[in-house]
């Protein structure tokens, strides 16, 4: 039986969520001082990187933003990692030390927020880092069925899907195009 494929979001309703999110992360933080945007690899970092363009337009000065490794911190590598994963696993998070968190305002972002592990291993990515001031949490979509007490602060669509389905988000950056669509 093949699959089947729905789009939830085309390349303007993208950037409509995009537009909202920018101007809910300058009113909830009173401007972007001391703010620094994280992307999570591999759609986050675009996605972050979109959003600091809407932002600069809205505030007229930059936002620092900066991607993230999370390979390192994700707990299903972490039974049956062979050498090459260890050494991954060092380099990853060798490479991470360049973020420097300290007392900033981190907002992560992803493109789908599902069970919340991703962005578990993103904290910890960040805390190893330093103490930030407050970490938010900014996503494209959120499709519910949480493993654990994460909520996101800013949420492009929210889409109650069934375990079986997958959401799977396209940028133009990685794929060709810009579109969130659900396979059921």
């Amino acid at each position: 039986m093949m699959a089947e494929q729905r789009i939830l979001m085309d390349e303007t309703a993208i950037r409509r969520a995009l537009t909202r999110i920018a101007h809910e992360i300058v009113e909830k933080n009173k401007g972007i001082d001391n703010c620094m945007l994280v992307g999570i690899r591999t759609r986050g970092i675009y996605l972050a990187e979109r959003l600091a363009t809407l932002i600069e337009e809205i505030e007229g000065k930059p936002v620092e933003v900066t991607d993230l490794d999370i390979t390192a911190y994700r707990d299903d590598r972490r039974s049956n990692a062979s050498s090459q994963a260890r050494n991954e696993t060092a380099a990853a998070k060798q490479e991470c030390n360049h973020l420097n968190v300290e007392g900033r305002r981190i907002i992560l972002f992803d493109d789908v927020l599902y069970t919340g592990r991703t962005i578990r291993a993103a904290m910890d990515a960040v805390m190893d880092r330093g103490r930030p001031e407050i970490i938010q949490l900014a996503v494209l979509v959120d499709r519910g069925h949480r493993e654990l007490p994460i909520r996101p602060d800013y949420v492009g669509k929210n889409v109650p899907t069934s375990k079986q389905e997958q959401i799977e988000v396209s940028l133009s950056e990685v794929d060709g195009d810009d579109k969130v669509t659900i396979i059921h």
